[in-house]
């Protein structure tokens, strides 16, 4: 197959995307596959464009990406590029998409993740994997699907949405958890346990560019995560934070997280957080596959902290490892998500 792998972006999330694009690309290619690595944002940056070349030589933007403990300068990335345009896909890569069999979405936050390149492919006729525009919107912005959550009746910490921080003065239950309405990887989430704490964490949540935060309860509990594909859930996996919680460092740093899979749980509570999951996966349209994390609270109630309609594919990335537990290899995972993607198009 010809496959572009998409990556990159303005969010917050780029280093995070870029990496799972150079793992998802280098595992396609290794399967055979004509992959094609681009920034979804610079596109391809060159006069002369040869699509069948770029796809034979499998054309890479980049081989290395270090995801470090800090988000990587956006403004320098909307500095360097070459046409200096607002918009958001960047040169070629519809043309270079429109001659892939599928492109593969390895974007992670902001218009790449929250239903707007899924929406502009539609109306293009490109196939795309992970879940479509609805989907999408839905599971990207937490204020959104909390309301949902609740609507369905899937546990989920209480919580309220609020515009600025003027109007977040009106919460007064701590600890709590405070973070950016559509932010991705732990971004700028906190855990607030005195009124100093929460001012300051409620003042970083709005520097990120965004019109409102939510607060919500802050949960104890063990902190699981449940991988689906095809809306069936994988074996949950818990992380253990070596210190602190499980945010934008504990994450991509290795070492600084002891992830179980499958977890140490008894057979109830496996069942709980499936369950849980498959419920939240049907509840926010999502398709094709996506991970939904839970806090397991001491009385095993599993209560949803939000989905990843494209979880991360990086070397410490969950679902890579929850797939490995059933048997399936880091690159049978990745065409496993193309044949399911290709379905609803079939």
């Amino acid at each position: 197959m010809r496959i572009v792998v998409l990556a990159g972006g303005t969010s917050t999330e780029r280093d995070v995307s870029i990496s799972s694009g150079i793992q998802v690309a280098d595992a396609l290619r290794k399967k055979g596959h004509e992959v094609v690595l681009l920034d979804i944002y610079t596109g391809y940056e060159k006069d002369i464009l040869d699509v069948d070349e770029l796809f034979k030589i499998n054309y890479s933007f980049t081989d290395k990406i270090d995801v470090g403990v800090t988000i990587s300068d956006i403004d320098e990335v909307v500095e360097n590029r070459r046409d200096k345009s607002k918009r958001f896909i960047g040169e070629s890569i519809i043309d270079i998409c429109n001659c892939a069999d599928i492109t593969f979405l390895a974007l992670h936050g902001g218009a790449g993740e929250n239903g707007q390149v899924q929406a502009a492919f539609d109306l293009l006729g490109l196939r795309y994997t992970g879940s479509g525009y609805l989907g999408s919107a839905l599971a990207m912005n937490k204020g959104l699907t909390k309301s949902v959550l609740i609507q369905k009746r899937i546990l989920t910490p209480y919580g309220k949405i609020f515009k600025s921080e003027e109007d977040a003065k009106e919460w007064f239950q701590l600890p709590c958890v405070v973070k950016p309405c559509s932010g991705g990887s732990s971004v700028g989430i906190h855990i607030a346990a005195t009124p100093e704490e929460y001012t300051a964490a409620v003042k970083e949540a709005f520097s990120y560019g965004e019109n409102e935060i939510v607060v919500e309860d802050y949960i104890k509990g063990r902190e699981f995560s449940v991988g689906l594909l095809g809306g069936k859930a994988l074996p949950p996996i818990e992380i253990i934070p070596k210190s602190g919680f499980y945010d934008y460092k504990t994450k991509y740093q290795a070492g600084a997280a002891e992830d179980v899979c499958p977890a140490d749980i008894t057979p109830e509570q496996d069942k709980k957080l499936r369950e849980a999951a498959e419920a939240t996966f049907n509840a926010l349209h999502l398709e094709s596959y996506a991970r939904v994390d839970f806090i397991l609270d001491e009385k095993d109630n599993p209560y949803c902290l939000e989905a990843n309609t494209l979880p991360g594919m990086t070397p410490t990335s969950l679902l890579p490892q929850e797939a490995k537990v059933e048997g399936m290899e880091y690159a049978d995972l990745c065409e496993k998500i193309i044949e399911i993607s290709l379905e609803r198009y079939n």
